[in-house]
């Protein structure tokens, strides 16, 4: 079984909008629906969990029978941060999961992921521990820790930006989880992070730019100007 956590419990605070940026809408649809629509295709995607505020809840579950998407089988409630959020949605999962099962956590507010980065890293999760979209880093990156003065170089071929959706094998990842303090699970940033810092074998698969996550009101206007070249 192959589940999908989709995290939509995000405030959108640097948007400067009156609603969580997943829930805005653009070419008259909300932009958790184009991420909806996504995995309810996907072959591969048997069910789908939604991560959201108990104040949204209610609107998710409209726009899902709106637009047909029937692989949701579960809400879990927004955590303090991302990764608990994450963790919730775990135990949304863990109900009914089996010892093969691989959970894909992908952010509401990346509409545009390909079907084949799902696919890859769902062929990842299932040959190794976890998978996870990166993309190559194009400028040089610097690592300063006061901000004002450059302390080391970083090679920048051996560096690389992370996406979503990232995957893993779920009974490792929850254990990890269960297992934790509560600090760690704060403290922590990315989804693969966790997972390697616990020794889970996490592969890189081929992201895409294109697979943009909505955060400024200049990558809103990227994702509109895209959807207008698709028409």
């Amino acid at each position: 079984m192959n589940t999908a956590i989709i995290l939509a419990g995000g405030v959108g605070s640097r948007m400067g909008v009156d609603r969580p940026k997943q829930f805005l809408m653009v070419q008259d649809k909300p932009i958790i629906a184009y991420c909806f629509e996504i995995f309810q295709k996907h072959c591969d995607i048997d069910k789908m969990v939604v991560v959201v505020s108990d104040e949204w809840q209610q609107y998710v579950v409209e726009i899902a029978h709106k637009y047909g998407i029937s692989k949701i089988c579960g809400y879990a409630p927004a955590g303090k941060t991302r990764q608990h959020s994450i963790y919730n949605g775990l135990k949304c999962i863990d109900k009914n999961a089996s010892d093969t099962d691989i959970v894909i956590v992908h952010d509401a507010a990346r509409p545009l992921v390909s079907d084949e980065i799902i696919s890859d890293c769902i062929k990842g999760a299932t040959e190794y521990d976890g998978a996870m979209p990166v993309i190559t880093v194009k400028d040089t990156v610097y690592q300063s820790a006061d901000g004002s003065k450059i302390d080391r170089l970083l090679k920048r071929s051996e560096l690389f930006a992370g996406q979503a959706p990232e995957s893993f094998k779920f009974k490792k990842y929850y254990q990890i989880h269960n297992q934790v303090t509560d600090e760690e699970i704060e403290n922590t940033a990315g989804s693969s992070e966790i997972a390697f810092r616990h020794g889970m074998d996490v592969r890189m698969v081929k992201g895409s730019e294109r697979n943009l996550k909505i955060t400024t009101v200049e990558d809103l206007e990227s994702f509109e100007s895209i959807l207008k070249g698709v028409k």
